[in-house]
């Protein structure tokens, strides 16, 4: 059976007679845990775990909030899959090698103390290698995301020109990440100032950090400065964000970063040519899909998106690739 076929098949067979639309106010989390569920035990399911087998998985993780749940899905990690390195993957190009089969990327996108706290002693536990790709300004400091900042303050009664009345903070968020990026620090300036509460403080990672986990066999990544996104950026933020961080890393770590992973989750031709010019081997998008075990394009290269919380089932199906699947196929009939 082909892929496409499989991923037909799976709508048909996997899909609920009548899936139920919770109300705005109804957790998610519950819901996420039953399409894992019944996923699980699709028929399709084999056929999408044999054909992951010959691909690259990386995983995309954030922060860590259930430290049990995540150090269960790396024991699934180290039964069902082989976990590589950076340095592996980077191995494999420059030798024109394909990874071994069932290799698997853990990653971690905006790594803050709970990557340190609770996620590196569950990798060295099981000696599993990882990534973690920083915002280079946060570093040793106190502030909080900017997207957490500005769901706070919009909650708080906070204000910008450019920014509807009264607007719910996801669709505040939603607004600023669609603008062009001096829009964006503009309005969040704004918001700042009108607001009636301040954020409380966030923790974040400092240059020590950066080298403990580096000894950990924890790669550390640039992230950018400041986590906009480079496709509402001109040419010479994207440069900026890009080497600003760069020169950083380079500062903390004493050598220069290898990786990349882009803010935004998608490709920059920009963006690419500043990687290049630096010297970067690797690139990671946020594509909710599994790659080849030989990247075909080392600065393209596709991660799935998981969570700590993840339930051990649905953690399978996304491993397999069903799940994405089926994402995919169901958001082209939307």
């Amino acid at each position: 059976m082909s892929y496409a076929t499989a991923t037909a098949a799976t709508a048909a067979v996997c899909a609920p007679p009548q899936p139920v639309v919770p109300s705005a106010a109804a957790p998610r989390r519950p819901r996420e845990r039953d399409r894992g569920s019944w996923l699980r035990f699709s028929p399709a399911q084999p056929l999408f775990r044999a054909r992951a087998a010959q691909r690259l998985a990386v995983l995309a993780y954030h922060g860590i909030t259930d430290p049990a749940s995540f150090g269960a899905q790396l024991d699934r990690l180290r039964r069902l899959a082989t976990p590589v390195s950076v340095p592996d993957v980077e191995r494999a190009l420059a030798e024109g090698r394909p990874l071994p089969p069932r290799s698997v990327l853990v990653t971690f996108d905006d790594p803050d103390r709970t990557v340190l706290r609770h996620a590196l002693p569950e990798l060295v536990a099981r000696r599993i290698p990882a990534a973690a790709f920083v915002i280079a300004e946060l570093v040793g400091t106190e502030k909080p995301f900017w997207w957490h900042e500005a769901a706070f303050l919009a909650r708080h009664g906070g204000r910008a020109r450019m920014l509807p009345g009264g607007g719910s903070p996801d669709r505040v968020l939603a607004l600023l990440k669609a603008m062009p990026d001096p829009d964006r620090r503009r309005s969040l300036a704004e918001l700042r100032v009108s607001a009636s509460r301040r954020p409380p403080a966030q923790e974040q990672l400092r240059p020590e950090d950066l080298l403990t986990l580096r000894e950990a066999a924890v790669t550390i990544g640039n992230h950018t400065l400041g986590h906009p996104s480079l496709r509402r950026c001109d040419e010479a933020t994207v440069q900026a964000e890009i080497a600003g961080a760069h020169r950083a890393l380079t500062g903390w770590l004493g050598e220069a970063p290898s990786a990349f992973a882009y803010p935004d989750g998608g490709f920059d031709e920009r963006a690419d040519a500043v990687l290049r010019r630096l010297g970067y081997r690797l690139g990671f998008l946020s594509d909710h899909r599994l790659g080849p075990r030989l990247p075909a394009h080392p600065l393209r290269i596709s991660r799935l998106q998981v969570d700590s919380t993840t339930s051990t089932r649905r953690f399978d199906t996304i491993l397999s690739g069903l799940e994405p699947a089926v994402q995919r196929l169901l958001g082209a009939q939307a």
